[in-house]
């Protein structure tokens, strides 16, 4: 199976964030994944008014996410829902009107929480925005991580030895064998269709 280019979006802009260390230690730990994580906290609010003109940071990230053959997203929940970076972030990637660059990427949702429910709320709401943006979302294994703390990880940031690295690594693995089947099966219909297409002509 081939390494799959994996954009990582992370909902909180804290520097210490605990989801941001998940979305770290995925891409130290995983050798199923080519991933980075792409930066939200320069993005502009999303305003239609500069549609036509696009800011510096709009346009990379953009780039970076049309660019990624898959997305992770790893969030927190404020409130219940998703936090405002990151829902500026997807409103930012899905316009204008008919480019979204989220438009078909396989994507999966981690929510990390010291709280005991591990982000549920936020983890489905943007389940529902992603259903809306056509991205193919992994249904399993869910991952709503409670009782993450900041003594889950090392020095270096990284999630500890134990279950909660076992489940990461473990969703990590079942993600890129979904990109894998989102990307093949997309190929095998495309040549069937040309197969069919050859075959009318020749009659």
């Amino acid at each position: 199976m081939p390494k799959h280019k994996i954009a990582i979006v992370v909902g909180s802009l804290r520097k210490e964030s605990i989801n941001r260390k998940v979305a770290k230690s995925i891409c130290a730990f995983s050798d199923t994944l080519d991933c980075s994580i792409i930066e939200i906290g320069d993005l502009p609010l999303y305003n239609q008014d500069h549609e036509a003109s696009p800011t510096e940071a709009v346009t990379r990230f953009r780039q970076q996410i049309a660019a990624a053959d898959g997305v992770l997203f790893c969030t927190p929940e404020f409130n219940r829902g998703l936090p405002g970076a990151l829902k500026n972030a997807i409103d930012v990637g899905s316009r204008p009107y008919g480019s979204s660059v989220w438009d078909k990427k396989p994507c999966a949702i981690v929510t990390a929480s010291p709280s005991g429910i591990g982000g549920f709320g936020a983890n489905h709401q943007l389940r529902q925005s992603c259903v809306f943006l056509n991205m193919p979302v992994m249904q399993q294994p869910e991952a709503y991580l409670g009782r993450v703390m900041d003594d889950s990880f090392d020095e270096a940031g990284r999630l500890k030895e134990g279950p909660l690295k076992d489940m990461v690594m473990q969703l990590a693995g079942a993600f890129a064998g979904w990109v894998d089947l989102i990307i093949r099966g997309r190929q095998l219909i495309a040549e069937d269709a040309a197969h069919v297409a050859k075959q009318s002509a020749a009659e």
